[in-house]
């Protein structure tokens, strides 16, 4: 049984996104729901249905009271962080699709200014599973983890920091267009890239994600419900997550080719089940916690060949306008905010709706995908 096209994106919602914010995660939370009912001028009583990750601690008991809700037929959780957020969706979307719910919200709230609440704070209290085998012998960071891949990439195809730099300054650059951005105001150069700080060799603080503050919520309901509401319609056309044989988490060490990471597995069942494939994607939101998962994710998910995702980005490959495949056209990750992927979801129904502040002419097809490096997924959105 198939969910191709029975869904539909309808409400976006979204607090301000900030370095450091006052309010709860809870207050995030219900705000940003809230204002993604509005936008889909769906009442909360109607919602049954909530899919939010694993990482978020507002439980769904307290969200559910907080807004209003009746009662709720159906409620998810997805792990593994930045890998979960197309998965939210994808499972309310599959929750609709087969009658668990009727209105589903997803949702990611949180709170990542103050240093305290980062996973990697407080490193002592935080070895167990599989940091027991990273973060003892020096890894301490997700970041340390990425730069790894990312000389191993260098050294196996050649890519250099000339090349990395390209996704960097294609996000800035499309930040720069969003009032939202974190980044808005916030222009990035060549040489400001190129001279800043180690975070983790061979990444410097322009490859990393912004830490921030804010929360983002999508309402999803059925196709023919969707036709009937004011607005474009945003199917979610395909969904995936991907886990591939002998994974180990950021790391990927048991694999032979340690830079074929879960993309490769989840592309497999989301193009298989797709009319569509790699060329006739339109845009897409890649998520950029760090900027070497962009060359990896363009080979993934079959842009480009093995090793090739350096040259890709070359010659504003991945900018708008004039790029063969706009990436990330909010600022992503790295120049929007960083809230775990969810807002790379909300950019890419924005831009199938015509409303992005970086909107691609004609886009019809939108691919987003989740964290590489983890258990991942991704979604394809088409105009209904």
């Amino acid at each position: 049984m198939s969910i191709k096209d029975r869904t539909a994106i309808v409400g976006i919602g979204q607090t301000t996104f900030a370095k450091t914010l006052p309010h709860s995660e809870l207050w995030m939370a219900c705000t940003a729901i809230k204002g993604a009912l509005d936008d889909a001028g769906i009442d909360p009583a109607e919602v049954d249905g909530l899919s939010s990750y694993a990482m978020e601690p507002n439980i769904e008991v307290e969200v559910a009271r907080n807004l209003g809700l009746g009662d709720v037929s159906w409620f998810s959780q997805v792990g593994y962080g930045g890998g979960a957020g197309c998965a939210v969706v994808g499972n309310a979307a599959m929750a609709v699709a087969t009658g668990q719910c009727r209105v589903a919200v997803a949702w990611r709230a949180r709170k990542r200014g103050d240093a305290a609440n980062r996973p990697w704070a407080q490193v002592g209290e935080r070895v167990e599973g599989p940091a027991q085998w990273s973060r003892p012998w020096g890894l301490l960071r997700p970041v340390d983890e990425i730069a790894m891949l990312a000389r191993r990439y260098m050294y196996e195809y050649g890519m250099t920091r000339e090349q990395l730099a390209n996704a960097a300054l294609a996000f800035r650059k499309h930040a720069n267009q969003n009032p939202a951005a974190l980044m808005y105001d916030k222009p990035l150069t060549r040489e400001q890239y190129l001279s800043a700080r180690w975070i983790s060799e061979p990444l410097c603080l322009f490859d990393n994600c912004l830490e921030s503050d804010g929360a983002v919520a999508l309402v999803i309901v059925a196709a023919q419900r969707a036709r009937d509401l004011d607005g474009p319609v945003v199917l979610i056309h395909g969904f995936s997550q991907g886990l591939n044989a002998q994974h180990q988490t950021m790391t990927n060490y048991f694999r032979d080719d340690p830079l074929e990471g879960p993309a490769w597995a989840c592309s497999q069942l989301l193009w298989r089940h797709a009319d569509f494939g790699a060329e006739d994607v339109d845009v897409a939101q890649l998520y950029d916690a760090f900027s070497p998962l962009i060359p990896l994710s363009l080979e993934g998910y079959g842009f480009c060949k093995r090793g090739e995702g350096g040259d890709y980005m070359e010659d504003g490959g991945i900018e708008w306008p004039g790029g063969r495949l706009p990436v990330n056209t909010s600022g992503g990750g790295m120049s929007e905010a960083y809230v775990h992927g969810i807002n790379l979801i909300s950019e890419g129904a924005r831009q199938i709706r015509g409303t992005s502040t970086c909107q691609v002419e004609g886009a019809e097809t939108s691919l987003v995908t989740s964290g590489e490096g983890v258990p991942t997924s991704a979604l394809l959105l088409r105009k209904g």
